[in-house]
């Protein structure tokens, strides 16, 4: 309910910020839940994202999964992509990396190279 300029103001701030990650300008994560990811442990991997996420207020960020990748050998997979950057597939992901991940990558732009199986455009 909107009661003062404030809220209207923030109700407006979280509009603004769905309609952005609608329209591609927000950071997505992906990650791989086809069965051999979710045997490689991807749902752990999604959860420890999630909260990675939410510990950070991180709202803005859109976090998808998708079916088999065809990389079984290197799951769990987790992409980052970052509006107008190359996509970043990440293989052998465990729940511990996702820290790292969002902080560098997500937050900063940096490529955690050690997890890097390949760079898309």
């Amino acid at each position: 309910m909107i009661k003062s300029p404030e809220d209207l103001k923030r109700l407006r701030e979280e509009a603004k910020a769905l309609t952005d990650i609608r329209a591609g300008q927000g950071v997505e994560i992906i990650v791989g839940m086809g069965t051999c990811g979710i045997a490689a442990g991807a749902r752990e991997v999604m959860s420890a994202v999630l909260e990675e996420l939410s510990k950070r207020g991180m709202s803005d960020v859109r976090v998808t999964q998708t079916g088999c990748i065809g990389m079984c050998e290197k799951e769990v997979l987790v992409d980052v992509v970052r509006p107008g950057e190359k996509r970043i597939t990440y293989g052998r992901v465990k729940p511990q990396d996702a820290a790292r991940i969002i902080s560098a990558h997500v937050i900063n732009g940096q490529i955690v190279d050690d997890l890097v199986v390949a760079k898309l455009d």
